[in-house]
């Protein structure tokens, strides 16, 4: 078990780490402060292959492993983990479309998203449907060559803003529950589709999160991913894939506020000394750094079990997105309450990292919902000898 990176992997991170400081730092707090969707730094990150970072090659993807994607999703949520966390759900739909779209959805949007210069939305929770993604009512009926759309979505990342919503829909009847949903790739501007107001939010300021509805909204047959029933399975992939970049981004958030906490530490003095010649803040910086090294290591062990295809890859997905984001957020706190009164003032990051990352603990899956995952497999007679 090698647990060091490839000379590649490095280089990727180190890239990411170079992109973040140059295009997103500057500019992360205006974004925030002023509810801006950055779409110009986004392409930019296209260019270099961060918006399809394990989207197949046939449709300009860089195919990567999720271990890899990970190296940069956390070095850009050091900076900013809102832009970043909205780049991942991009990843996840230019994925799932790149994987199960048909050749003409394919080539229409396929290079057009990896390279960031059209982008998606992935539309799964609807108002009455949100840990029970099974009972979802949006439907899609098949009439002639078309597909025609009805209903609702909810808490949707970019929505009004993108070009394209990966879309989950019932084409079973209402008692036919996951079996009865399929995936649609969707044009966001298609005859039909409302948007509702940009909600005001505690943090993911720099994306929009609207509501979305569907009335007649007619897409052609071909706009179908994989085939009518699959659509749970494919979500279900997808959310593997999301719980790991969104611990990734809790992890990324928890490393920038660390490296902010050290050197505010050796920077502040009380009672004529750097605060950093404490030792009770010594301990609390030991604790901060060691559980972010575990965080860490735990989402890139998850990762590395989804791309080996692991039996139980996705207890790992639920235990890696639990974990991490409940200790990046406790770091990103613990590292604001080492900068006092300063870290709840917006001139520092503190206060900007922390309302970010909280969202982290609900997306993806609540971490109560990781834990009825993980807990029924952990059931299962041989559960204590395999999840190790």
């Amino acid at each position: 078990m090698d647990f060091e990176l490839s000379e590649d992997q490095r280089a990727f991170a180190d890239t990411a780490r170079q992109f973040a400081q140059a295009e997103l730092a500057p500019h992360a707090a205006q974004w925030d402060a002023e509810a801006i969707f950055p779409r110009e730094a986004i392409a930019k990150a296209g260019e270099l292959g961060f918006c399809g970072l394990y989207a197949p090659e046939s449709i300009g993807g860089l195919a990567l492993p999720r271990l890899d994607a990970t190296l940069v999703f956390e070095e850009l949520a050091a900076v900013d983990p809102s832009t970043t966390a909205f780049i991942t759900i991009h990843n996840m739909a230019t994925w799932m479309l790149g994987t199960w779209g048909q050749d003409e959805v394919r080539a229409t949007w396929g290079e057009a998203l990896t390279s960031g210069q059209k982008l998606a939305s992935y539309c799964l929770t609807e108002p009455g449907s949100g840990s029970d993604a099974a009972s979802i009512k949006t439907r899609a009926e098949l009439v002639g060559g078309e597909y025609v759309i009805n209903g609702g979505k909810a808490f949707i990342s970019g929505a009004g803003a993108t070009d394209v919503l990966v879309l989950m829909a019932r084409t079973g009847d209402g008692q036919s529950g996951a079996a009865g949903i399929s995936a649609f790739a969707v044009p966001a501007d298609a005859a039909g589709i409302h948007y509702g107001k940009k909600e005001e939010k505690m943090g993911w300021n720099s994306q929009p999160t609207r509501q979305i509805s569907f009335d007649n909204v007619r897409i052609p047959a071909n706009h179908l991913l994989g085939r009518e029933g699959e659509g749970f399975k494919i979500a279900m992939k997808g959310l593997d894939g999301g719980r790991i970049n969104i611990a990734t981004c809790s992890v990324g958030a928890a490393q920038g506020a660390l490296g902010h906490a050290q050197r505010y530490m050796q920077e502040r003095k009380q009672f004529g000394k750097p605060i950093a010649s404490f030792q009770a803040l010594q301990f609390k910086l030991a604790d901060m750094a060691t559980e972010l090294v575990a965080a860490r290591q735990m989402v890139r062990l998850a990762a590395a079990k989804l791309d080996a295809g692991a039996r139980d890859a996705s207890t790992y997905c639920a235990m890696a997105k639990r974990f991490a984001t409940d200790a990046g957020f406790n770091i990103v706190n613990e590292a604001l309450q080492l900068h006092g009164g300063y870290g709840y003032i917006r001139e520092y990051p503190l206060e900007r990292l922390l309302r970010d990352a909280r969202v982290h603990q609900i997306l993806e899956g609540t971490n109560e919902i990781m834990r009825v995952i993980i807990g029924r497999r952990m059931l299962d007679g041989d559960a204590p000898d395999v999840i190790r």
